[in-house]
């Protein structure tokens, strides 16, 4: 395994789906190399992970825009996650972006009281930016 990778091993030219059934082909195809990218992630960042845990934390990012119906949300949703995948399989991010972005396990959305946001000391939906990179 080469930590000095050639940018052009995984480019791929932006396309846009036409079709659910299109969109939903990329998405499979997507999954699967993050899946089978895994232990080369680990490897490359100096994970302290089981592959068999980041394949579950990259199953959540996908499972959690399951439910999204929009041909042209789906397309933006396709594009980033192939960006991120190019950036992070190139080792063009820091550990930490991995780690934080990538490798986070995502929360249950839930509501919570005023109270529950103050005894954690900070309002979350107020202080997450727009363009957080989470895909």
């Amino acid at each position: 395994m080469n930590t000095f990778t050639i940018p052009a091993r995984l480019a791929r030219p932006a396309t846009v789906s036409a079709t659910h059934a299109e969109a939903k082909k990329r998405a499979v195809q997507l999954y699967r190399e993050w899946y089978r990218g895994a232990p080369e992630m680990i490897a490359v960042y100096s994970l302290n992970y089981s592959p068999q845990y980041v394949r579950h934390l990259i199953r959540q990012r996908f499972e959690a825009n399951r439910h999204v119906t929009d041909l042209r949300a789906i397309n933006v949703l396709l594009l980033k996650s192939r960006q991120e995948y190019q950036e992070t399989m190139n080792a063009w991010k820091l550990p930490d972006q991995v780690l934080g972005i990538l490798l986070k396990p995502q929360e249950a959305p839930g509501q919570k009281t005023f109270l529950q946001k103050f005894y954690n000391g900070r309002d979350e939906e107020a202080i997450k930016p727009a363009a957080s990179g989470v895909v």
